[in-house]
């Protein structure tokens, strides 16, 4: 099917108004490759909020709802509805939401992590499969093309026998009591009615677990943690330490803090085995440095000398033209067309293609619960 007769994907969208940074993010993604039109939202849950912020976005007034229930109902009945939705609101949302449009037949495409407890995730697991509809997590990261150059790296065997995976996702932005001061990122992070029990180990920590899970093919066996909440007052965990051992014999170590003064989104993934290892940096993520044992640093880049076939496919500008966050988030919502379209009767998806789904969100959610049980039992070695 020509660009030119590929009719987009009807998309909506669960939270995301007015105020909302990741809101935008997905629907800046979404746009990138023109694969979707946006027709619907439930943007806030206040009612006249969402229609506000729907009215902003040049929806018709008429599909601009006051609820994600009644947005799925009204939805599904439509012969021109919605075929997925974007759920974009705080943790403790994610389920009901999911849940209410896998129910009305609507592909679902959700923010992480995958939900705020464990028993929710498990129960999604359930409803997914019921449903026969498609569930996809934004672990963006996980679509940066270096990082599916080094993924394939790995299976590929150009590492050897994996020893050490080195896992970090470290900010600044929470050192100070910055919820007491009402701002809406901070305010909903840090609430754990919100948040889930897990603050900086849900918000970041599962993205760090996530990619190295994700890129070196490993499978997590057992963690023993420490969390710790170093602002006075706060009730969810801002630092956390990580050891983390596999079942193929490898181990890991995983940092995330969000109270380290100097650092951004310094998102690191180190893996090393016993013929060579690589470092890479989310914030310099079109380079890849790869080091074969006994030989020079190479330093491999998007596009470039040395770029496999698995990062070109994902690859939208010539070498030297940086791209990042939001292409990276981009590549999620591509596949997940490609996902969409097969499941509708169009072409076979492309068999590179590895968009996360309810299995990494489970493994994301049994993550944080055995952190947090390690962690309350004074550091003891707990499995997954």
């Amino acid at each position: 099917m020509s660009a030119s007769t590929k009719k987009r994907i009807k998309l909506g969208m669960v939270g995301g108004g007015q105020g909302a940074f990741i809101g935008a993010v997905h629907r800046i993604a979404a746009r990138i490759d023109d694969e979707y039109e946006l027709v619907a939202g439930a943007l806030s849950s206040d009612a006249e909020r969402s229609k506000a912020s729907g009215a902003e976005l040049g929806l018709d007034p008429a599909r601009c709802y006051g609820s994600f229930e009644e947005m799925a109902k009204a939805e599904a009945a439509r012969p021109d509805g919605i075929e997925a939705v974007s759920i974009v609101t705080p943790n403790h949302m994610h389920f009901p939401a999911a849940k209410a449009f896998l129910e009305a037949g609507i592909h679902v495409i959700c923010d992480k992590p995958l939900t705020s407890n464990l028993a929710d995730a498990e129960a999604l697991e359930k409803v997914v499969a019921a449903s026969g509809k498609l569930f996809i997590l934004t672990h963006n990261y996980s679509a940066y093309p270096m990082i599916r150059q080094a993924r394939d790296m790995i299976a590929n065997g150009d590492l050897g026998n994996l020893r050490l995976v080195q896992m970090e996702y470290v900010q600044d932005w929470l050192t100070e009591d910055l919820e007491s001061s009402g701002q809406k990122q901070a305010s909903w992070r840090t609430d754990p009615t919100k948040s889930g029990l897990g603050g900086c180990i849900g918000d970041i920590g599962t993205h760090a677990f996530q990619l190295g899970c994700f890129v070196s093919g490993l499978t997590p066996e057992s963690v023993l943690a420490d969390l710790t909440s170093f602002v006075e007052g706060r009730k969810v965990d801002d630092n956390v330490s990580v050891l983390v051992r596999f079942a193929e014999g490898a181990k890991g170590m995983l940092w995330a803090s969000q109270v380290a003064p100097g650092n951004e989104n310094a998102l690191t993934l180190r893996v090393y085995g016993d013929k060579a290892g690589f470092e890479w940096q989310q914030e310099h993520p079109n380079h890849l440095w790869y080091t074969p044992l006994g030989q020079p640093k190479q330093l491999l880049t998007r596009a470039g000398a040395g770029a496999s076939e698995i990062a070109a496919r994902l690859t939208r500008t010539p070498g030297g033209h940086p791209e990042g966050y939001l292409e990276g988030f981009a590549n999620i919502y591509l596949e997940a067309a490609a996902a969409i379209r097969e499941a509708s009767g169009g072409p076979a998806i492309d068999p590179a293609s590895t968009v996360p789904g309810i299995k990494d969100g489970l493994s994301g959610m049994r993550f944080i619960d055995a952190c947090i049980r390690s962690s309350n039992a004074d550091g003891v070695w707990t499995g997954l």
